[in-house]
């Protein structure tokens, strides 16, 4: 286990009144909070984020702990961590103190078996849900890795679920969901709510969560990228990425509020993009848009953890997959591969903002590293770095 240190301090003081352009309001019955620049911290944070330790490395050459790509992290009720490495198409187990303990899974269409897996909850029992879309399920396994139950989608696309107490599943949209209209150019199509309420049999239960509508195809797909955590009592967090929205939704599906914050930049559309049609093939350019969230996490004090652009990536800072899709005797295979200066692991780029369970800025704290991903279990805080440096880093929170 290598230990890799990030000075991140903050000194607690006396909070500071809200600043006068802050401006709450309700619209339909709808919380709205637009914050000011400054939230109620004043520019030095009430919360410390003390290292721990640091798990994986890119480089590192034991390949237990050379991730590739790794999706997310969650812990048991004895403190045990599993990372999905989904990259390695399997779930790395680790004692609370980093020690290796065991591999589950590896690459395949079989029990047990993963084929670039995009996420991974616990139950309150204990067991283990991977999301595994491109093999269109959820397998639910035991710690040991032995399946328990698999779960189809019976109406619908698989996205990324988390588990609640009942014993539902919420999920979010899929990681591909283009539909693209073979005949009506630049035309959006009905526009499908962002997360469900699923059954343990894959039966959608409820849809909730609007997305906004661009009138346009390319965009309404680019645009409507979500983020989203939910806790164990079923209450939902979006963020969007090319969006400056935050919601929180109770756990029957109501808005409760939506926040937004000043920006160092500009969140309107750069560029439409484009799709071009030759006989039976589609090819398009993507819309070209900033980005302001990287990931969300909710505490259990029920604050709300953003992980934003303190500003956009430099060409040399920028990094993503390639995916690749083909069809062969109607099996469809996935390919994803890491793309662009992967090398560099330290930047300024990256801050955590955090905000009040009613949607109030409380605050922000520098970052120094590329951020892919927030993850919090009691007082502690874990952030991924997927494409850079394969690894997470976790810190305590002290309050």
């Amino acid at each position: 286990m290598k230990r890799y240190w990030i000075l991140i301090t903050a000194a607690a003081v006396l909070t500071t009144a809200l600043s006068a352009s802050q401006k709450i309001e309700t619209v339909d019955g709808v919380r709205i909070v637009h914050n000011a620049k400054i939230g109620k911290w004043g520019k030095t944070p009430q919360v410390t984020l003390v290292p721990i330790q640091t798990l994986g490395d890119v480089n590192a050459a034991d390949e237990k702990t050379a991730f590739h790509m790794p999706a997310n992290i969650v812990p048991d009720a004895g403190g045990n961590l599993y990372i999905l490495d989904s990259g390695n198409h399997r779930i790395q187990k680790f004692s609370a103190d980093g020690k290796y303990l065991a591999t589950i899974g590896r690459q395949g269409q079989g029990p047990g078996e993963f084929y670039f897996p995009s996420w991974l909850d616990i139950d309150a029992k204990g067991a283990l849900y991977a999301t595994d879309p491109n093999n269109q399920r959820v397998q639910v396994l035991t710690v040991e890795g032995k399946e328990q139950k698999t779960i189809k989608m019976i109406e619908g696309s698989l996205g990324n679920v988390f588990c609640t107490k009942t014993g539902e599943l919420i999920m979010g949209p899929p990681m591909f969901r283009f539909m693209i209209n073979p005949t009506e150019q630049g035309k959006s199509a009905e526009l499908p709510k962002l997360i469900k309420r699923v059954d343990l049999e894959g039966k959608v239960l409820m849809e909730f969560g609007a997305p906004h509508d661009y009138k346009d195809e390319l965009l309404n797909n680019t645009g409507n990228e979500v983020l989203f955590t939910a806790d164990a009592d079923g209450r939902v967090f979006l963020a969007f990425p090319m969006q400056n929205r935050i919601e929180k939704y109770s756990g029957d599906g109501r808005l409760l509020w939506r926040a937004d914050r000043p920006l160092n930049y500009s969140m309107d559309v750069q560029s439409k993009g484009k799709i071009e049609r030759q006989g039976g093939r589609v090819s398009f350019n993507a819309p070209r848009m900033n980005r302001c969230v990287s990931g969300i996490a909710v505490d259990g004090q029920g604050r709300v953890w953003v992980v934003t652009f303190n500003r956009q990536l430099k060409k040399e800072e920028q990094a993503g997959i390639q995916v690749t899709m083909s069809m062969a005797d109607g099996q469809r295979t996935m390919g994803y591969k890491a793309s662009g200066n992967t090398e560099l692991q330290t930047t300024d780029a990256y801050k955590l903002e955090v905000f009040d369970p009613d949607g109030v800025l409380l605050g922000e704290i520098p970052l120094t590293v590329f951020v892919d991903g927030i993850f919090i279990f009691g007082d502690r805080l874990f952030l991924m770095d997927k494409l850079r440096g394969s690894k997470f880093y976790e810190f305590k929170i002290k309050e």
